[in-house]
């Protein structure tokens, strides 16, 4: 049986890689990679709802992960960048990206816009080779 059900899973990054895990179940995991983190996410909660005959999809969980670490696994996202391209000072976003500040939820909801904007935009060019 399909749920709604939402799952926050939070990610951290590690030596190895990244761990991730639920606050409100008993879900943990690895992965050396963000993807795989995800794709072993989704295993560990599926069999922890296993025996309930409840079956997860990627829509059931909510992956979190601190501005710091974030930033430190996407090097390719130049906080400067981000900043003038969201309207933000860019010593601002600096400071949360070191994690020595906390945003607002405000602030939040407007750096997670513009990286889902910069996404969009990566993911619809495409390169062309010329001699």
């Amino acid at each position: 049986m399909k749920t709604k059900k939402r799952i926050k899973i939070v990610v951290e990054k590690t030596d190895t890689g990244f761990s991730a895990y639920s606050d409100n179940y008993p879900i943990f995991t690895t992965g050396r990679t963000i993807p795989e983190l995800i794709d072993n996410s989704f295993e560990a909660a599926n069999l922890f709802f296993e025996d309930d005959n409840i079956e997860l999809t990627h829509d059931n969980l909510n992956f979190e992960i601190d501005f710091k670490q974030f930033f430190q696994y996407y090097k390719v996202l130049n906080s400067k960048f981000l900043a003038d391209k969201i309207g933000m000072n860019p010593t601002l976003l600096s400071q949360y990206v070191q994690g020595h500040k906390k945003p607002s939820e405000k602030q939040t909801e407007k750096i997670l816009f513009g990286i889902k904007q910069i996404g969009r935009e990566l993911s619809e060019i495409n390169l062309i080779y010329r001699h």
